[in-house]
């Protein structure tokens, strides 16, 4: 999907280089174009900041804007906790340490629009943590 979207609107495919073999197992032919940990993009005259928050995938990012106290976290975080680790290439501990050492450090009332489900809150979701973690993958 993501090629026929980046053409229909003359798009650009950014990924971190971490999924490449990801990508190119259902899109060997298409290129894209890498990002960073902590590269800042502006979108529609907004600053997002990428954080390589790998764990559901090597390459999971996710993008704070930090002037609209937003992050989209894609498949690392939900309400409720981590995203699935159940995968070849996913984590479960290093979902967990992308989780604690790079969104919970984000300011409590950061609203997380999740990839999948409701939001939440970075304040909302920090003290469930433990049982995140005696509870597993």
């Amino acid at each position: 999907m993501a090629p026929e979207l980046a053409e229909r609107f003359d798009a650009p495919i950014l990924l971190h280089p971490d999924d490449e073999v990801l990508w190119k197992q259902t899109h060997p032919s298409v290129d894209y174009t890498p990002l960073t940990d902590d590269q800042r993009i502006t979108v529609a005259g907004t600053e997002i900041q990428v954080i390589h928050t790998p764990g559901h995938s090597p390459g999971s990012v996710c993008v704070y804007a930090p002037a609209h106290g937003a992050v989209c976290s894609g498949d690392t975080l939900f309400q409720g906790g981590p995203g699935a680790t159940g995968r070849s290439y996913s984590d479960f501990p290093t979902i967990i340490d992308s989780i604690r050492s790079l969104l919970l450090t984000l300011p409590a009332q950061t609203v997380v629009h999740t990839g999948h489900g409701d939001g939440t809150t970075i304040g909302a979701e920090a003290p469930h943590l433990a049982d995140w973690i005696a509870h597993g993958s």
